[in-house]
């Protein structure tokens, strides 16, 4: 039994080391599992042969509504449980609210060794559109929707945690328990330690595109939002990027900021365009 184990372990490293490809972690979306990401890793596995991916399964469908901070630490875990204390750089791919998990386990993981972050489609900036609130919450109004996620309870739920009404502001960084503290746009004492974290990427990819149908604003999947007045900035012309206040602007200038657009796709498409893996996924994973 000892003999078999020790040889296994040598057939992993030996795959590793002759593949030449970084290990891969994927986190799936709200309401979806694994097998949404399926498409997208058999096909990194066949034009990177020898690549190891780790398509993780927790918090499927419905728990996937469970708040972010609490499936922040179940993947990080299951990540640390298959890294077993290997130094060697990552890479990590999530479609929609998994970016927004995504994020959170690079942010609060010190010294974590993630190279590149491929955010596919997800709210970065937060999220604010009907068709996007329907498909978990049917019935609920776009600008009321802030009376349910802004207070203690509506925090219980992922999709207040990234809740963002342009409206709203003072509620919405005095409630949100996630995407304002790691947006840095609510200070607390882990802010240094979020940008710090952030930082260490060699690669943060983010995208997206104007047909994507449920993020909203679109931009949002590049870090652009809306103002009071509706109008959308993109990430440079927002205050948090002029003022780094997360390491965007730190990223960018190292050339570290890469952002794809893409049109006609739409939101559960993105991991199953050949395009998109072609172009934007795939030339990262070196």
């Amino acid at each position: 039994m000892k003999i078999s184990f020790i040889l296994s372990a040598v057939i992993v490293l030996a795959v590793r080391c002759t593949s030449g490809y970084k290990m891969v972690f994927m986190i799936h979306g709200v309401m979806s599992d694994k097998g949404s990401l399926d498409f997208l890793s058999e096909y990194i596995k066949q034009a990177h042969p020898g690549t190891e991916i780790h398509n993780m399964n927790l918090f499927a469908h419905y728990y996937s509504l469970e708040p972010i901070w609490k499936q922040v630490k179940g993947f990080k875990a299951e990540m640390e449980k298959l890294l077993n204390n290997q130094t060697e750089e990552v890479h990590l791919i999530a479609h929609s609210q998994g970016g927004l998990i995504a994020r959170g386990i690079i942010e609060s993981w010190d010294n974590h060794n993630i190279s590149s972050f491929i955010s596919l489609s997800s709210p970065q900036a937060g999220q604010f559109g009907d068709g996007f609130l329907h498909l978990v919450f049917p019935g609920v109004v776009r600008d009321e929707a802030y009376r349910l996620f802004y207070n203690r309870i509506g925090q219980y739920t992922s999709v207040g945690n990234y809740w963002n009404d342009p409206h709203e502001q003072e509620e919405y960084r005095q409630y949100s328990k996630f995407l304002a503290p790691v947006n840095n746009e609510a200070f607390t004492d882990d802010s240094k330690r979020f940008r710090r974290n952030l930082c260490r990427l060699k690669r943060l990819v983010l995208i997206g595109g104007p047909d994507d149908g449920v993020i909203t604003p679109w931009q949002s999947s590049q870090f652009g939002f809306y103002t009071a007045n509706m109008t959308v900035l993109n990430v440079r012309q927002r205050e948090g990027y002029r003022k780094d206040r997360n390491g965007l602007r730190t990223l960018d200038k190292r050339d570290a900021l890469i952002l794809h657009t893409f049109d006609g796709v739409q939101h559960l498409t993105w991991h199953h365009n050949i395009t998109v893996i072609r172009q934007a996924v795939l030339p990262y994973l070196d």
